[in-house]
């Protein structure tokens, strides 16, 4: 019998303008994007649902790579297909790496401007963010009494080892919390809380796709060696990587810095520069590109740190969504969305708050962004505009 056709409920141009729009104004770091994403995309516009949702972000905390970019990936082709996933990529890292390719032709006037009023108050504003974020995905995700204790105990782990490595065993242990005590008709990826069929996008990559980009990725990981200096040294960043952008940042110096392409005070600068874009802080690989070898190293970098993430999502998603529908597997798959949401409650703590509230002031920015956010009909964009206005005058 002959598979269906995948059925994609949107176009690539409406995934682009939409993260077009994620990529302007989603400062933070990869917990904020995901806060960003929800209320963009299930809040406001429904793409997918609450649960949905969750599940995308839960394959993605066991995935190498840039969280949040490989989210972004995920519901691109979830909404358009493989031309969603690279409009979404492409659309949500295009504002930060054009402008980091320029800090990387005046580093030494831009080095310095991270600690200004505007930037202390898009952190501020990444604090309401992932708040908004935390209480929305716990009512939904851990309700009740087995799956809040899941939450709570990933929390405290999360926030007793904060090491990279810590995130995928913790929710390793909360999918077996869910797998040896929850129980899937409680609520599942299968079902909302109502019964209803969830409204989970059917893509269907074909198995010898999957396969495909699986056996690529390892390729061209064990290839590193022969690859081109400057592409094997981003490609296998961006795949050995758990952790996000902060955590690849000493690989890259290891690989850049002692072979003479980058220098160690332009390294330092690059990672500074990073914290001032909105978007991915993998771009920096722009930064780093651009120093190396002008506007083709950039595109290089880029590609190349990026690659591995989109492989992994092609590669994983179907059989991901294959097991979904295995009892055992949902309810496994209960105790990891409740883990998500204890992993991003401990982020709210640090890096997020830590980062972010710098002063009472920033406090207050914080507090008010909250407000807007949960109690007044004002888009998350505009809050942040908002907040580096703000922080530009009074941080």
């Amino acid at each position: 019998m002959t598979e269906a056709p995948p059925r994609h409920p949107g176009s690539a141009g409406e995934v682009f303008r939409v993260f077009l729009q994620l990529g302007l104004t989603s400062f933070g770091g990869p917990v904020a994007h995901l806060g960003y994403f929800r209320e963009a995309l299930v809040v406001r516009r429904r793409w997918l649902s609450e649960q949905a949702y969750a599940d995308v972000v839960a394959l993605c905390q066991f995935l190498p790579g840039p969280a949040s970019s490989q989210v972004g990936m995920a519901l691109g082709l979830q909404r358009a297909g493989f031309a969603g996933l690279l409009a979404a990529w492409t659309a949500f890292t295009l504002p930060s790496a054009v402008l980091l390719m320029a800090f990387a032709y005046a580093v030494t006037e831009l080095g310095g401007s991270t600690g200004t009023g505007w930037i202390l108050g898009l952190k501020a504003a990444a604090v309401a963010v992932v708040a908004q974020a935390v209480m929305g995905m716990a009512g939904s995700l851990a309700p009740d009494r087995p799956r809040a204790t899941v939450a709570g105990a990933a929390t405290v782990a999360a926030l007793l080892a904060p090491q990279a490595w810590a995130q995928p065993a913790i929710i390793a242990a909360a999918a077996l919390a869910g797998l040896v005590w929850l129980r899937p008709d409680a609520a599942t990826p299968a079902t909302g809380e109502a019964g209803e069929e969830e409204d989970f996008p059917d893509v269907r990559v074909p198995r010898g796709v999957a396969l495909g980009s699986l056996a690529t990725f390892f390729v061209l990981l064990v290839a590193v060696p022969i690859l081109p200096r400057l592409f094997g040294i981003f490609y296998r960043a961006g795949a050995l990587v758990f952790g996000g952008g902060h955590v690849v940042l000493p690989l890259l110096e290891s690989g850049l810095v002692p072979a003479g392409l980058v220098g160690h005070d332009e390294f330092l600068a690059g990672y500074g520069a990073a914290q001032a874009v909105p978007g991915p802080l993998f771009t920096v690989a722009a930064y780093l590109g651009a120093i190396a070898d002008g506007v083709p190293g950039a595109l290089v970098a880029l590609v190349a740190i990026f690659l591995p993430a989109a492989l992994l999502v092609v590669g994983v998603l179907p059989f991901w969504q294959s097991l979904r529908h295995v009892p055992s597997a949902r309810a496994a798959l209960m105790g990891v969305n409740a883990g998500v949401v204890g992993l991003l409650a401990a982020a709210l703590y640090d890096p997020v708050f830590t980062d972010g509230i710098t002063s009472a002031r920033a406090l207050a920015l914080a507090v008010a962004a909250f407000v807007l956010l949960t109690r007044w009909p004002v888009p998350a964009w505009a809050v942040v505009i908002a907040a580096a206005a703000v922080g530009a005058v009074a941080l």
